[in-house]
């Protein structure tokens, strides 16, 4: 709680932070504070390149997929991939005062508290702003309601993109995760081919498999059981819906379809942001 007793000291005596507060009926000094720490650790937009001022955001179920093509976009454009299930794992890595507190909520598929995730999101746009980049993609950040009114109030989100694949196949991608422990690639044991149903396509995800090298060094993360999965879907299903709405109403939100595997669906994807050209050019010139 010192982190947030701190917040909200430098919350009373700030002119911003009070008007953002009024701006939600002045409901919670929490989410003002949380307001705060982001709003001091945004970059100023003053970039003139194109995609430095790039500000999405990824939605989707746990094991959609947000990772891989949020990182693969900010490669295309230029900009900061920020991955708050990233942060979390670099924080329970580091074995410091949150990792066994992290540790305990992860194994259970529970929402990590907004003061620890806006803790670790502010040090993350700091660094960035130290390199003097403008612009970001947020991939599991906001996950409720009340973070995407943190995020609204501090910065224009210009794109949120949300994912979307079946259940029974974002179950079985979760099970397949894998992660080599000497190089720390990502993996993908499960070879997914679900049959067409009352006029829906056949879905087709081949595995994403490890080279020679990696093979005998897999690893299965520890919240990646089958208990666990299904908990973060239901946990989803009751918290994060309602942030799909919240940007849908706000004529933000762009609903992806994934048709299949990486190479299917990222084409389609580029296709939907009006990217493909961008791609074909930076592929040109490279």
């Amino acid at each position: 709680m010192a982190v947030l007793s701190r917040l909200m000291l430098r919350f009373r005596t700030s002119s911003t932070i009070r008007s953002f507060c009024t701006k939600y009926s002045e409901i919670d000094l929490t989410r003002a504070a949380s307001a705060e720490a982001l709003s001091s650790a945004l970059p100023v937009e003053d970039s003139k390149e194109k995609g430095r001022n790039v500000h999405w955001v990824f939605l989707g179920c746990p094991g959609v997929g947000k990772g891989t093509y949020a990182a693969r976009l900010s490669n295309l454009l230029g900009v900061s991939h920020i991955a708050t299930g990233d942060l979390v794992r670099q924080e329970l890595s580091s074995h410091g005062p949150l990792s066994s507190q992290l540790a305990e909520i992860v194994n259970q598929g529970k929402l990590i508290s907004d003061e620890i995730i806006i803790n670790l999101l502010s040090k993350r746009l700091e660094e960035i702003q130290a390199k003097g980049e403008t612009g970001f993609i947020l991939d599991g950040f906001p996950r409720t309601v009340r973070q995407a009114e943190i995020l609204e109030g501090v910065t224009d989100i210009g794109l949120v993109i949300n994912l979307k694949l079946r259940e029974e196949a974002l179950i079985a991608k979760c099970l397949g995760r894998r992660i080599c422990s000497d190089c720390g690639g990502n993996y993908n044991v499960a070879c997914i081919d679900i049959k067409g149903e009352d006029g829906s396509p056949r879905m087709y995800m081949p595995p994403l498999l490890p080279p020679p090298n990696c093979e005998s060094k897999l690893i299965t993360r520890s919240d990646d059981t089958e208990e666990v999965v299904k908990e973060r879907l239901r946990v989803y299903n009751e918290k994060s819906r309602p942030v799909e709405e919240f940007y849908r109403a706000r004529g933000k939100l762009l609903e992806f379809d994934l048709p299949g595997g990486i190479p299917e669906s990222w084409t389609k994807l580029l296709q939907a942001l009006n990217l493909d050209d961008h791609e074909d050019k930076k592929s040109a010139a490279a």
